[in-house]
């Protein structure tokens, strides 16, 4: 079942690439809390976002427009999604056409995930996705990329023991430096995977982008250590 959306009932927001660089910093990180910097919960009732009010089950870390995200909820109701994303012209957007769509079983949240998941259990997701980050090619914008050794701790704390991250990327620095990073550390077992493999089951607009541009990408999965 695909979920098929009439999108003049949604007209698409005037988006930017990128957002206010200091939501890509920790928010320990400024001495003065930015304006309007994404807000950091300890806890959320799942139940006010969620009608099965249990934990969500699949994390979309930079969801984007939410494209891919909003068809995997609606194919999937029994398992609840949560969607990240720096950009709240984003956030309210998929959360509108969610309530249009009546998709009870999904939610964008404004938040950077530099922060960490406070709000998210220990071991409570089957699958984390970071899928097309922005690549921050300079090397002076390398301080803004959210991949970093502690952002893997805190994947391998909320996955299952036998929960995935799946990765993906058109740009093979960026590949490189997630590689080095996974390689770094003790939380995971990584692999390059092809279709047959492949655990996510819709493309992103990215990926959507590099097939029509017959521009290579490369998928990998992780496995808790």
């Amino acid at each position: 079942m695909t979920l098929e959306i009439d999108f003049k009932k949604y007209p698409t927001p005037r988006l930017r690439h990128h957002t206010n660089p200091s939501l890509y910093m920790s928010l320990e990180s400024h001495s003065v809390t930015p304006k309007f910097y994404p807000a950091i919960e300890e806890t959320i009732d799942w139940g006010t976002i969620y009608k099965n009010p249990s934990p969500p089950d699949v994390l979309d870390v930079g969801c984007g427009r939410g494209g891919s995200l909003l068809k995997w909820a609606y194919s999937q109701p029994e398992r609840n999604f949560l969607g990240v994303e720096v950009r709240h012209t984003v956030v309210e957007w998929i959360n509108d056409i969610i309530r249009g769509e009546s998709i009870n079983n999904c939610y964008a949240k404004y938040y950077s995930a530099v922060n960490g998941f406070p709000f998210i259990e220990d071991k409570s997701l089957s699958q984390i996705v970071y899928l097309f980050p922005d690549p921050w090619v300079k090397k002076k914008h390398y301080k803004r990329r959210a991949f970093t050794e502690q952002l893997l701790k805190e994947f391998h704390r909320i996955l299952k023991p036998n929960g995935t991250l799946s990765l993906a990327t058109d740009v093979p620095e960026v590949d490189a430096y997630q590689l080095e990073i996974l390689n770094g550390t003790s939380y995971f077992s990584v692999r390059e995977v092809d279709d047959a493999e492949w655990n996510v089951p819709f493309k992103t607009d990215q990926q959507l982008f590099s097939d029509r541009k017959s521009i290579p990408y490369v998928r990998r999965i992780a496995t808790p250590l």
